[in-house]
């Protein structure tokens, strides 16, 4: 046998637990958005939550809604937002938590109501969506200057 091919014998390689927590942050342009829900999809599927399944569907959209309204909010000015998502143990099951921070203090809005846009508006449908899909969802203040929109998701035993 050539010694180049040969095998090191030894004990396997030890696999690190897959951390509960991802986090990244991205420029406030479309491509940033784009980015952001395929690296989400691409850390939930390392857990175990499918590509293909309706779950892992279902938090694309709810990821692509709250970056696409901080690329809305913060594109104009520069300023970028960064995505946290957080898998936690939860009675029955597991709860994964998408968290968006932006660098745009608005007024917060009260849990559970989105603003209604008028019938002329052609935007301002992403919290109603983030509304359907997800089972909790909120805002909060970090400080004067940044903001997070949270939505979690109730995931199948």
């Amino acid at each position: 046998m050539n010694p180049q091919m040969q095998r090191i014998r030894g004990p396997e390689p030890t696999r690190a637990a897959a951390s509960p927590t991802f986090v990244v942050q991205l420029s406030s342009t479309r491509r940033g958005a784009r980015l952001v829900r395929l690296l989400a999809t691409q850390w939930l599927d390392e857990r175990a939550l499918s590509y293909r399944s309706t779950t892992s569907h279902t938090a694309a959209l709810i990821v692509a809604e709250l970056a696409a309204n901080a690329v809305r909010h913060c594109g104009s000015i520069g300023r970028d937002f960064r995505l946290h998502l957080t898998l936690r143990e939860s009675a029955p099951g597991r709860v994964l938590r998408v968290e968006v921070t932006d660098a745009r203090a608005d007024k917060p809005l009260p849990p559970g109501t989105p603003r209604l846009p008028g019938d002329e508006e052609e935007t301002g449908r992403g919290l109603l969506l983030v509304d359907a899909l997800a089972d909790r969802w909120g805002q909060y203040g970090n400080d004067a200057i940044a903001k997070t929109l949270w939505a979690e998701l109730d995931l199948p035993v």
